[in-house]
């Protein structure tokens, strides 16, 4: 059986704050503080420390382009959308008469007014509707 070596002890100053964090993590863990402080330097001063961290950047960058990758696919459903709606109201909405015309321009700012209060009022609440339309609409393969 080997003989257990024995450890060197170092004393250190650490900033009020860190203190906290390191009893408060040894803490939650049931571990000893300096069983916690050795691990973080023996992590530091790992070779493949850089490498970890490499890793970790990688994986947060690829989270962060799945991301903007959706984002851009809801982008583009959001203009396509509102770009057949507009070309079907231009389709089936006829011109109106100019006494008609101008009676509606003038109720326009009001309609508008309207519009933004309740368009803030849906988008503080939720849920959005490409939520809704994703429950909406069944997957392929389902039969009505």
């Amino acid at each position: 059986m080997e003989a257990r070596k024995k450890k060197t002890q170092i004393s250190v100053y650490l900033d009020p704050a860190i203190m906290t964090m390191l009893s408060d993590h040894a803490a939650r863990r049931d571990q000893s503080q300096s069983m916690i402080a050795e691990a973080a330097i023996a992590s530091f001063l790992s070779p493949d420390a850089a490498e970890r961290r490499e890793a970790v950047i990688a994986k947060r960058l690829d989270q962060f382009d799945r991301r903007m990758t959706r984002l851009e696919r809801d982008v583009g459903i959001a203009v396509e959308s509102l770009a057949v709606f507009i070309k079907f109201w231009l389709a089936t909405t006829p011109a109106l008469p100019e006494p008609a015309a101008q009676a509606a321009r003038s109720k326009a700012g009001e309609r508008y007014d309207q519009f933004v209060t309740a368009l803030g009022r849906r988008l503080a609440k939720g849920p959005k509707l490409r939520q809704e339309i994703a429950e909406d609409v069944s997957p392929q393969g389902d039969a009505d």
